[in-house]
């Protein structure tokens, strides 16, 4: 029965089992999109909001229909449609149409309904008949054709991820080569190393920033192993992993066109009935998330401290500046780009608190609240993403040196004993440090008027290369002020 449109309120009549309600005619989704419209008012974040994840729906649908075809059991027409409007859909078409709320009831099924009556609506334009001519080209019975939400809702979920953590892990490196090219414009600067915010010993301003490139890379590296885990599918699972009302082959056959059309080299579960319900691999990925995120912030926080001032604080960098920092302080410059990471930080460490809670609250052969975990995943990874490239190309790029500064805190650090401990010894090297700090004088002055090293062995062993690395010693210690 072809379907009744109502010319005058520009509405097109459409049924489910709960009865008849009033689609707008020229809408692409139709009655179980519309129902969830109105049942999930939550967020005011459509699915749109997450293209990479709208697309992945699509090219599973795409999957889908094209080994149904495979496999005899779809036309070639309504497999052409289905196709065709996929392919529009991962091109960045439609997906306005995409309007359910993230967070929903249902595990997902909004979602997949959505993806099925747009997907199905525009089939049935391509194949010359109105949106909503369902005896056409069906959301359910054709779109939908061995499937679940329980499996394709999970499985586009994980083929987002695919897209949306290899940008983050392509954001990372960009990040690890910015600050290991300043750890090569920096590896002459001298400068005081702290452990508790108390002087330590000297070392580079290349050896920090070499540091921040290493941790950066290491996290990098720790998400491509992530990445892996959620490249296992439960496609073809159907229901509950039983793979109900799907052919025999249309696992296996699924797996591979999907491969084939992401790029990736995805893999169907060797238990679909535990992929189905297991929520693991998005927890494990979103504490490698949680990881990365803090480490970032750390580094920021350091960036934050060492260009501190510039006239009361560390002095030590400069961060460019970007923007005013006050509305009642002329002159005034914060660090914003580093602040803005360190909240994005702060969020995602939020979203890994609750898609901890929503794996654990899981039941039975269907966690019902992926929804949420992948409105987390999806938000921490571009926005970590985001947040990576604005601390390069804002910030990291443009970061200067206060040589002077910096040497002068050598200079006139206490720290310095350290290097002379192993011939003065501990006890008299804490005093020597100790009168220090008492007079104002410096340890080379001190050390130099006690005559218990001379001069030139001062500059010796206070070198800028004997001080920031392994060292043979200079010469050795007869007696307490005799070297030899």
């Amino acid at each position: 029965m072809a379907v009744t449109i109502d010319a005058v309120s520009a509405v097109r009549l459409e049924h489910d089992s709960l009865g008849s309600v009033a689609v707008p005619a020229d809408a692409y989704y139709g009655v179980h999109t519309l129902r969830a419209l109105e049942n999930f008012p939550i967020s005011g974040i459509p699915l749109s909001t997450h293209p990479d994840f709208v697309n992945a729906l699509a090219v599973v649908k795409q999957a889908a229909a094209l080994t149904n075809h495979e496999l005899g059991t779809l036309d070639r027409a309504r497999c052409d449609a289905i196709v065709t409007s996929c392919n529009e859909i991962r091109s960045g078409a439609l997906h306005s149409s995409f309007a359910v709320d993230v967070i929903q009831g249902g595990a997902g099924t909004s979602t997949n309904m959505n993806a099925n009556e747009v997907i199905a609506n525009r089939g049935l334009e391509v194949l010359g008949a109105a949106k909503g001519d369902y005896e056409v080209l069906h959301p359910l019975e054709h779109v939908n054709q061995s499937q679940s939400t329980n499996d394709v809702y999970p499985t586009a979920v994980k083929v987002a991820l695919q897209v949306q953590l290899a940008d983050l892990h392509a954001a990372l490196l960009e990040v690890a080569d910015a600050f290991r090219d300043k750890a090569v414009e920096f590896r002459d600067v001298l400068k005081m190393g702290r452990t508790q915010l108390q002087d330590a010993v000297p070392m580079t301003l290349g050896q920090e920033f070499g540091t921040y490139a290493v941790m950066v890379a290491e996290d990098a590296a720790r998400l491509r192993e992530a990445a892996m885990l959620v490249a296992e599918i439960n496609l073809g699972g159907t229901a509950i992993g039983t793979g109900l009302n799907s052919h025999p082959n249309y696992a296996k056959l699924v797996c591979g066109r999907l491969s084939e059309l992401t790029g990736f080299n995805l893999a169907t579960a060797p238990d679909l009935v535990e992929a189905t319900q297991d929520v693991g691999a998005f927890v494990t990925v979103s504490g490698v998330l949680k990881r990365t995120a803090l480490k970032l912030s750390k580094v920021c926080n350091d960036l934050r401290l060492l260009s501190s001032g510039p006239r009361s604080g560390f002095n030590e960098i400069n961060l460019p500046a970007v923007q005013a920092g006050s509305s009642i302080m002329p002159g005034k410059v914060n660090p914003v780009i580093p602040e803005v990471v360190n909240q994005v930080a702060f969020q995602v460490c939020g979203n890994d608190v609750t898609i901890a809670m929503a794996a654990e609250g899981g039941q039975l052969q269907l966690n019902a609240f992926e929804p949420v975990i992948a409105h987390c995943l999806f938000t921490s990874s571009s926005h970590l993403a985001a947040a990576c490239r604005t601390l390069v190309r804002r910030c990291v790029l443009g970061i200067t040196a206060n040589r002077e500064r910096l040497l002068e805190s050598v200079t006139n650090s206490i720290g310095v004993i350290t290097a002379l401990a192993p011939y003065l010894g501990y006890a008299e090297s804490a005093r020597i440090a100790k009168d220090a700090l008492r007079s104002g004088r410096s340890i080379p002055d001190l050390v130099v008027a006690e005559r218990l090293l001379s001069s030139e062995q001062v500059a010796a062993l206070l070198q800028p290369d004997m001080l920031i690395g392994p060292r043979e010693p200079l010469f050795t210690m007869t007696g307490r002020n005799t070297p030899r």
